[in-house]
């Protein structure tokens, strides 16, 4: 996989996806190399702005996370992001088999593995201490994941019917935006908790 070619991914069912259809790797290639590295992203640069500008992104947390905390919640939030990107790769396969068409559980997680990307690589936005700009960023990566979904079901699940592809495309589509706020949900119950912990123990 190029990322020479990332960019042309959002605009072209061609570019980039037909070097990775023919790359042949397997989930565990994209867990290994993919999944399992950028997912570090997110939960690192959040402890990242609670340490370093605390209250310029995200409400200010009264009273701090400490570091101990900051890791914990960081690990169960790395961790459900990888069940979440397997999560999505069962669903893919699914969707696709109520159409008659089964595309092998690779194909599924590359495309559920791929999709995620801009959301990881626009968590990179907390290194600026600005709501404004991360809430900008977060939502042109979100259209992006987008994107990447609609031009990616078509080479990594072998869909040639058009029919067919937009029903998966769209399904696909809203299962992750689903999927996405399900996390984000699950990740301020684990916020909550540990501010409620921390408040005990105080």
């Amino acid at each position: 996989m190029s990322y020479a070619n990332y960019p042309g991914m959002l605009f072209s069912d061609t570019t980039g996806w037909t070097e990775i259809d023919r790359s042949h790797h397997d989930h565990r290639w994209f867990l290994s190399h993919l999944v399992m590295p950028m997912s570090l992203l997110p939960p690192a640069l959040y402890a990242y702005a609670e340490m370093v500008h605390p209250g310029a992104i995200f409400p200010l947390s009264v009273p701090a996370f400490s570091p101990l905390q900051l890791f914990v919640s960081g690990a169960i939030f790395y961790l459900v992001q990888v069940l979440m990107v397997s999560y999505m790769a069962m669903l893919i396969q699914r969707m696709s088999m109520a159409r008659d068409h089964d595309p092998g559980y690779d194909g599924a997680y590359a495309l559920a593995a791929i999709a995620p990307m801009p959301l990881w690589i626009g968590s990179l936005a907390m290194l600026v201490p600005s709501m404004g700009f991360n809430v900008a960023v977060g939502g042109t990566a979100l259209l992006a994941s987008i994107a990447l979904i609609r031009h990616g079901v078509r080479p990594l699940l072998h869909i040639g019917d058009d029919k067919i592809a937009h029903y998966v495309s769209n399904m696909v589509t809203m299962a992750a935006i689903g999927a996405w706020i399900v996390l984000m949900i699950m990740a301020a119950m684990i916020l909550s908790i540990l501010l409620g912990v921390a408040a005990v123990m105080l």
